[in-house]
């Protein structure tokens, strides 16, 4: 896990391995907060979804802190949450880069390296912002190409509001991570579960087997966050400003429904039946329908120029499938479109310990039960 902590971040705090730790992660509409407990295998404690007002938080940013911190307080009172706590980012003003260096065995040094190299790297100047960094392990017969590093950064004042929101609510914030790194925790290996929506597709006859590449993780939520996994280290991240809650407010737009309405009625209407059959007023079916699918054009083109932009990197790895998870895999029939419309096998997944969460919950808990996850 790369996560901004104490030795890099004065606003964190380091934490006791004794201790469960509940990771947080903030939506536009919601917030969403799970207790992970690590004795020997993994399970989930407690776990918990709140509303969140309009206004609090948009495109990933904190805009209210009192607001948010009021629902953040509400949501932990009522489900008798510890008070260590993880929370997510991701947004514009976060940037990931895989930087390529000489190979260096001095830790100092390599992080002096790395600090130098990532001004010409994160698109950001480096005295307002939190810079993190992990090595990532060589692949076999590439050991003499030098070392290859993620670095994270983030502006200090996008944090600030963050900051305050969770600490106001009374809470010992322990670590702040990308998003994109708990996803690829939550997900990765043993601990991921086909969803009831996963798909599959064989090779065909006559092709040869894929090679071992990188797996894309893509969490459909308000916002939509990209990770490129090679193995388990992040090799890339985007974060794509379109996103569920895009949809849901081109349907309340149209269809004169409040927000929350909307998005109940994208997981009711979804993709899979003839709008004729779908139960409810035909003329919101109708519209909803027509969101879901202009909404799902735009989101399968700009996976498709994520796929793309990636692919035209130095030192990309082969992507060979895509991991769907969060809120947009409770729409029926979107992760089908996404798996006939990408060029590589698209599966819906969620984590192990919460393939046993009914409804909607389940996919909107898997960004907090990935922050929850001990590095």
């Amino acid at each position: 896990m790369i996560s901004i902590n104490k030795k890099k971040n004065p606003f964190t705090q380091p934490i006791g391995r004794s201790r469960n730790v509940v990771g947080l992660d903030v939506e536009a509409g919601s917030i969403a907060a799970t207790e992970v407990a690590v004795n020997g295998s993994v399970s989930v404690s407690r776990f918990g979804v709140a509303p969140l007002a309009a206004g609090a938080v948009r495109d990933g940013e904190v805009h209210d802190p009192a607001l948010l911190s009021d629902s953040i307080k509400e949501l932990f009172a009522s489900q008798k949450f510890p008070k260590d706590v993880r929370v997510g980012i991701a947004n514009q003003r976060v940037a990931v880069r895989t930087i390529r260096l000489p190979r260096i065995d001095d830790r100092a040094e390599l992080e002096t390296a790395i600090r130098f190299a990532a001004q010409d790297h994160i698109p950001m100047p480096l005295d307002s912002a939190v810079l993190d960094w992990q090595v990532i392990p060589s692949v076999p017969g590439d050991e003499d190409q030098g070392v290859e590093v993620v670095a994270v950064a983030a502006r200090r004042e996008m944090l600030a509001g963050l900051i305050e929101a969770v600490e106001s609510a009374g809470l010992r914030l322990v670590g702040i991570d990308h998003s994109s790194f708990a996803l690829i925790r939550a997900l990765r290996g043993p601990d991921a579960a086909p969803a009831t929506t996963a798909i599959t597709e064989p090779i065909a006859e006559g092709d040869a087997p894929p090679v071992a590449g990188g797996r894309l993780y893509c969490h459909l939520g308000d916002i939509t966050n990209l990770a490129v996994a090679r193995e388990t280290y992040c090799v890339f991240s985007r974060v794509l400003g379109f996103g569920i809650e895009g949809i849901a407010q081109s349907l309340s737009a149209s269809s004169g429904l409040n927000l929350e309405h909307a998005r109940q009625w994208l997981v009711h209407v979804g993709l899979d039946m003839p709008v004729e059959e779908v139960e409810g007023d035909p003329q919101t079916v109708a519209f909803t329908r027509d969101a879901l699918s202009s909404g799902v054009t735009t989101l399968v083109d700009e996976l498709r120029r994520s796929l793309e932009y990636y692919a035209a990197l130095e030192d990309a790895v082969r992507v060979d499938d895509v991991v769907v998870a969060g809120p947009g895999t409770m729409i029926p029939g979107l992760v089908d479109r996404l798996q006939r419309e990408l060029p590589v096998p698209s599966t819906a997944a969620v984590p192990q310990p919460l393939s046993t969460v009914a409804g909607p919950a389940a996919g909107r808990l898997t960004l907090s039960y990935g922050l929850g996850l001990e590095e």
